[in-house]
């Protein structure tokens, strides 16, 4: 009997040794729970917002940093969802901004089609998006360049979901196509963990959602991450903004990248930097405070 505790005490003791694997390694057919979960939306306002434009300290240093190397590549993973499972969480122009995003980078900074990986609605679903960055992965070379966009809701829980060690994490809110209220959470630590390993260094992200500020989990050397609101922000979209857009995606991609963001002219021809289009968006954002983690040697340009 003494022999069948100590095997029993000696498995159970293995298995609480290897738990923290199962948090560093989230399998994308088995999302961790977490507790106290809680969607925040973003809110569609109606008619023209109040408030305006303010002066901010800049992200833009007016330098170019590196610019990508001959034969590098461009590679894109762009996802907008308004129409989530049901109708209470349906948002307007989500998808309508990973469009701008997507002819933003093929018509002004000349990415190929071919190489962008668009995401919208029911096709944005959590194994579509983490397929889509492992793909990107396989092909991504050292000295390419990432881009990942999501525009859509943001979520926050507690218990520690994805490993990291926050008491309180974020999430993207991805869609699955399952019955009402049940939506897939994208926490920090798996997009972290998803983006690891890659052979680039150079990688951009652009959150368009409620607590976006919380994304810094992404960062690491000449990374950028641009988001829309602080950690515990709500993000606006609205009709007012471009015919329909969220609020950061209008001044960052519909104005800044398009040109009104061009405060120092680097080169000839389209030259708004990563920078430039965050400093527009957040000195014309309303109601909101977009927030960076630049890691880029001085101004990224696209």
């Amino acid at each position: 009997m003494k022999k069948v505790f100590i095997a029993i005490l000696a498995v159970a003791l293995l298995l609480l040794l290897e738990a923290p694997i199962a948090f560093a390694n989230p399998d994308k057919d088995k999302p961790l729970p977490a507790t106290d979960v809680e969607l925040v939306k973003k809110v569609t306002l109606r008619g023209k917002p109040g408030g305006g434009g303010k002066p901010v300290r800049q992200a833009a240093t007016g330098t170019l940093g590196d610019n990508l190397g001959s034969g590098a590549k461009r590679y894109a993973i762009v996802v907008g969802i308004s129409d989530y499972p049901g109708t209470g969480s349906d948002l307007q122009y989500a998808d309508d901004d990973a469009m701008a995003m997507y002819n933003a980078l093929i018509d002004v900074y000349g990415y190929k089609p071919a190489n962008i990986t668009r995401l919208t609605d029911m096709a944005a679903s959590y194994g579509a998006i983490q397929n889509a960055i492992g793909d990107v992965k396989d092909k991504a070379k050292a000295g390419d360049e990432v881009v990942f966009f999501f525009s859509g809701h943001g979520a926050k829980g507690k218990n520690d979901p994805d490993g990291d060690g926050e008491k309180v994490d974020e999430a993207i809110v991805s869609h699955d196509g399952n019955p009402i209220g049940d939506f897939k959470y994208i926490w920090d630590g798996y997009l972290r963990a998803w983006f690891s390993g890659f052979a680039t260094d150079r990688i951009i992200f652009i959150f368009d959602s409620c607590l976006s500020g919380g994304m810094t989990d992404l960062a690491a050397p000449y990374r950028v991450i641009n988001m829309a609101t602080t950690e515990s922000g709500t993000g606006y979209e609205s009709s007012y903004w471009g015919g329909g857009h969220g609020q950061f995606t209008y001044y960052f991609v519909e104005q800044g990248m398009a040109g009104e963001a061009d405060r120092y002219d680097s080169i000839p021809g389209p030259d708004v930097t990563v920078e430039e289009a965050f400093d527009y968006a957040r000195a014309n954002c309303q109601m909101q405070t977009p927030t960076i983690s630049d890691s880029f040697d001085n101004d990224l340009l696209l």
